[in-house]
């Protein structure tokens, strides 16, 4: 059983390329063990004989938030198999360190408090972001303060207590994208955090465009197929420190087996990636031709994700899909779609949502690993059965309408 705390940074003389670093970063050590597969310590607690010395290194934990050198104390403040996962990450996304947490909103709620702390409780923040973000940074549930506005505005909106400047991109559900290196250069000595979930660092690594914390629902791509809960943030070591004791404080702490799924599946996640974008963009360009759809949003980045709005009622369209999963979520082997004004963004006042792009014709699509052709036939059978507007409030629209983008009126909120 693998007892080290922490994984060393890689001593390779030359860098990795991604894929390489996907499959072998968290294992460099693994021959010399003589393992293969790296293990998993279910261990909540460890022995310890000499109460002293193990008093010395939990001082030194509180006063920095150091990993701790030796074997682990307790699963809350460290967990070699979920050491091994942000080994990983970090390498991936080009940062000294990563901070594993239980989810996602573990993750940002663990970043707020952090910056809060040291009397920074204000964050400027850009929508749209995930609908749980919006509504953790807006009903001050941790007493923070948020300002939300335009990247051209970020600069103006920066006080002498904001401690974070946040967006997403490319964005929930909309998949708008910022341009990373214009938004940091705005946030002047304020932190930028960069929600990176969508893109992962296959397509793009914000810190290599000026940003300093990276945020990921490890729920999604990190993970892959739709088993494992996670969030992690990479950054700094300094941040990285701090982020251990708020985790160690509030027990929002990764399950090692969630870590070894995580690590497992980050060693297939560049495959995954290209080969649901490649899909993702087909689907795009079909979905652009046809008339049974008004607009289509797919970034310049690429991705696995394509959101689409309809003429037709889009939850005829969730209720008639049957290959594709109608499913919140994303990120997954297997293809899943929601309708974000019912689900994912529902938690978000309709005006800001309606505000930042998100509509009530709008539906999300995170297509997966299926044949293109299976899923574009599933899509239309589908679309085929949403023509027919019967639900109050939509505007009748006749079949074979033209597909020019933002033609399509919103629904009145008698339909919702």
């Amino acid at each position: 059983m693998d007892t080290e705390s922490s994984m060393a940074p890689s001593t390779t003389t030359r860098s990795r390329a991604l894929a390489t670093e996907a499959v072998h970063a968290g294992r460099d050590d693994l021959a010399a063990l003589g393992l293969h597969a790296p293990p998993i310590d279910l261990s909540t607690t460890y022995p310890s004989y000499d109460s002293r010395a193990e008093a010395e290194r939990i001082d030194a934990f509180a006063a920095t938030g150091a990993r701790l050198d030796g074997p682990p104390v307790y699963a809350r403040l460290d967990n070699p198999t979920t050491a091994r996962f942000e080994t990983a990450l970090a390498r991936l996304e080009g940062t000294a360190s990563a901070v594993a947490f239980a989810s996602g909103m573990a993750a940002l709620t663990a970043v707020l408090l952090a910056r809060a702390s040291i009397g920074l409780r204000h964050v400027v923040a850009v929508r749209p972001l995930y609908g749980c973000s919006d509504h953790l940074l807006g009903a001050g549930l941790l007493g923070t303060e948020v300002t939300w506005t335009d990247p051209a505005g970020i600069a103006d909106a920066i006080r002498p207590d904001t401690g974070l400047v946040m967006v997403e991109t490319p964005a929930n559900p909309t998949l708008g994208e910022v341009d990373v290196r214009a938004v940091a250069h705005s946030c002047g000595s304020v932190p930028l955090l960069v929600d990176n979930t969508f893109a992962t660092p296959v397509l793009q690594r914000p810190v290599e465009h000026g940003a300093q914390i990276v945020l990921h629902s490890a729920t999604k791509y990190l993970g892959g197929h739709g088993d494992v809960m996670g969030g992690v943030v990479a950054c700094d070591e300094e941040f990285a420190a701090r982020l251990r004791q708020v985790r160690f404080a509030t027990g929002g702490v990764l399950h090692p087996m969630a870590g070894y799924l995580l690590l497992r599946g980050l060693s297939t996640l560049p495959v995954r990636v290209r080969a649901a974008s490649a899909s993702a963009a087909e689907l795009s360009r079909r979905l652009a031709a046809d008339p049974r759809i008004s607009r289509v949003h797919y970034p310049e980045v690429g991705g696995a994700m394509v959101s689409f709005e309809v003429f037709g009622d889009p939850h005829r369209v969730i209720s008639s899909v049957r290959l594709i999963t109608p499913a919140v979520s994303l990120g997954s082997v297997d293809s899943l779609i929601q309708h974000p004004a019912s689900i994912s963004h529902r938690i978000v006042d309709e005006g800001d949502r309606r505000a930042a792009g998100v509509g009530d014709r709008l539906l999300r699509m995170s297509v997966g690993l299926e044949d293109v052709e299976d899923l574009w036939a599933d899509l239309c059978q589908a679309l085929s059965s949403g023509e027919p507007v019967v639900r109050q409030g939509f505007s009748d629209v006749p079949a074979g309408a033209g597909a020019a983008a933002g033609t399509v009126p919103e629904p009145s909120s008698a339909g919702r």
